[in-house]
């Protein structure tokens, strides 16, 4: 069964009405019940969209609400993390880039919905395209 994971930008978009990724964002939501992610997505999510001039109580009350499940846990991963930002520094990959790709290593169907591009560089397992979902794919 595919496992749907979202990025903090498909969630900024979801919140904020003049994102040019809105509307495929709304989409995005519509499509699926759930999507998990992690902490770092959250509070990634949480601070973009108090910037962009919305509440970020919207975003942790998406979890209350069952339509973000946080399945992972950094401490556990740690050391993959690290390697990862290694890897892949002259991007530079952010902490929760690297969290999300280790969460589509613990499916064997992930489907990410983001709008970093930097995700078709990414590989999971060290060698695989992640597969990604983005309005400009």
């Amino acid at each position: 069964m595919r496992k749907n994971v979202v990025d903090a930008g498909v969630i900024v978009a979801y919140f904020d009405a003049t994102d040019r990724d809105h509307d495929w964002a709304l989409d995005v939501f519509a499509a699926s019940e759930n999507f998990l992610t992690c902490e770092a997505v959250v509070s990634e999510a949480c601070a973009r969209v108090e910037y962009a001039g919305g509440r970020q109580i919207y975003v942790p009350q998406l979890i209350a609400d069952g339509i973000l499940t946080l399945d992972f846990s950094a401490t556990a991963n740690i050391t993959r993390i690290l390697r990862l930002m290694e890897k892949y520094a002259d991007r530079p990959m952010d902490f929760a880039d690297a969290c999300l790709v280790i969460m589509t290593e613990q499916f064997p169907d992930p489907m990410l919905y983001t709008l970093d591009d930097d995700f078709r560089f990414y590989r999971r397992h060290g060698r695989d395209a992640i597969p990604f979902m983005s309005p400009r794919r």
